[in-house]
């Protein structure tokens, strides 16, 4: 059995993933503008649609990675690994947003930042090993955190806690 570098849950409705994306469309708004945004798959696919529409911005262009394996049920339990680009861009990022759900470890970001040394990276959480690679940011959590995004839930019973004691 793995130990899991998480001891900390913390699950995120697309209520609230929706309110930080805006909020950091907010602080975005004030640096542009912008000539557009790369996307970094499959996390800030969501986050960077939500600040498409918020700055108004059509070219939009994707960075499309692979660090996490998801062999493991259950979230938690995934373990970062090396990180593989499937898909780059173009360029080397100037006035582009590069936009990420958040930056954990800081292995991916460090891995973009080289791809993409002009851009503006913004997420909406950042953890402390990345959130010196990143520009602008909303939320910080723990590093021992596991973020639930809302993309990887789905709603189920929940027992009572007075039914749960035994």
């Amino acid at each position: 059995m793995t130990h899991s570098p998480y001891s900390k849950d913390f699950p995120v409705s697309w209520d609230e993933l929706h309110r930080n994306a805006r909020a950091l469309s907010w602080r975005l708004l004030e640096m542009g503008p912008w000539k557009g945004i790369i996307a970094i798959t499959r996390g800030g696919l969501v986050p960077a649609a939500i600040i498409a529409r918020e700055l108004d911005l059509r070219l939009i262009d994707t960075l499309c990675v692979v660090s996490y394996s998801s062999k493991h049920a259950g979230g938690a339990a995934q373990q970062q690994g090396d990180v593989h680009v499937l898909k780059g861009v173009e360029g080397d990022g100037e006035g582009m947003l590069l936009i990420d759900d958040l930056v954990d470890t800081g292995k991916t970001a460090k891995a973009v930042r080289e791809m993409l040394p002009k851009a503006h990276f913004a997420t909406i959480y950042a953890k402390p090993a990345g959130k010196p690679l990143v520009d602008t940011f909303i939320t910080e959590v723990s590093q021992d955190t596991w973020i639930r995004f809302p993309w990887d839930m789905e709603y189920a019973f929940s027992t009572p806690l007075a039914e749960r004691r035994g």
